[in-house]
């Protein structure tokens, strides 16, 4: 089954996403929290591994997307680790902390979200959770062609079991 967690930019949907996970055993993959110093950094959910992800650096190393500029080598840990842990399926759910325009030009997360989508599409027992900003909910949902999904506001999580 996959969630699609939806909201407006800085609506709160990291930070209810934590607040969730935080007294449950059964949820793994990563979260893109921000840091004391402003700048988002992932999170590893089962490890609370956390590991650089946006930075001020000017290279080739990074990827900038408007003013933000993010280390690729943090999307190729992010993309190892979740399809890592999607291999183990010691979870009940997988967060992937978000879907966004880099992801729609197969960049970012992309490579996971690929497989891990089309892994959680027909699965009934174990479930995906994907963050996505309200406005490019459509289009992830044709880019992936995601065909059944349940839509989650921030409030809903208490929901899920």
């Amino acid at each position: 089954m996959i969630y699609i967690l939806k909201g407006a930019i800085r609506s709160g949907k990291t930070t209810a996403l934590l607040d969730w996970c935080a007294s449950r055993t059964d949820v793994d993959g990563l979260l893109c929290p921000d840091g004391s110093d402003g700048k988002r950094y992932f999170l590893e959910l089962k490890s609370k591994t956390k590991f650089e992800f946006e930075t001020e650096l000017k290279t080739e190393e990074v990827i900038a997307i408007g003013s933000f500029k993010f280390l690729k080598s943090a999307f190729k840990t992010a993309n190892e680790y979740l399809l890592e842990a999607a291999k183990s399926r010691v979870f009940q759910y997988l967060i992937l902390d978000e879907l966004g325009k880099l992801e729609l030009k197969n960049e970012g997360l992309h490579a996971a979200a690929q497989t891990l989508i089309t892994t959680y599409k027909q699965d009934q027992t174990q479930h995906l959770i994907l963050v996505v900003r309200d406005y490019l909910i459509d289009d992830i949902i044709k880019h992936y062609d995601i065909t059944e999904y349940s839509l989650l506001n921030t409030t809903d999580l208490k929901l899920l079991k």
